[in-house]
């Protein structure tokens, strides 16, 4: 099992929005979660920033992510949460969320 940190912001005025929609997650998105090897998922909100974390329980996490990303539910989904999030400037190329370094991780 691997763990993930991720980090994005949330633009102005979209949070109780982004609430709604998590608060009843369509079940093919969850479905395709789940799917994908993702448990453990949970996204955290402070003072504009998102902060997911997942554990990845799979062997092929860029395949894993693959299949995701061509799943046609969660490609509305993401046209639907895009539009309220706003990246970080300093994300590595190529990311939406930001990946964070683990730096301390205990049972």
């Amino acid at each position: 099992m691997k763990r993930f940190g991720q980090l994005i912001r949330l633009k102005p005025g979209v949070l109780e929005s982004y609430k709604r929609y998590h608060a009843a997650i369509w079940p093919e998105v969850a479905a395709t979660i789940t799917a994908c090897n993702i448990r453990n998922y949970s996204i955290f909100h402070k003072d504009g920033y998102l902060y997911a974390y997942m554990e990845y329980v799979g062997k092929d996490f860029d395949a894993d992510m693959a299949k995701m990303a061509a799943d046609p539910k969660t490609q509305e989904w993401w046209a639907i949460m895009k539009p309220m999030q706003d990246p970080i400037p300093n994300r590595a190329p190529g990311e939406w969320w930001a990946d964070l370094e683990e730096v301390f991780h205990q049972d």
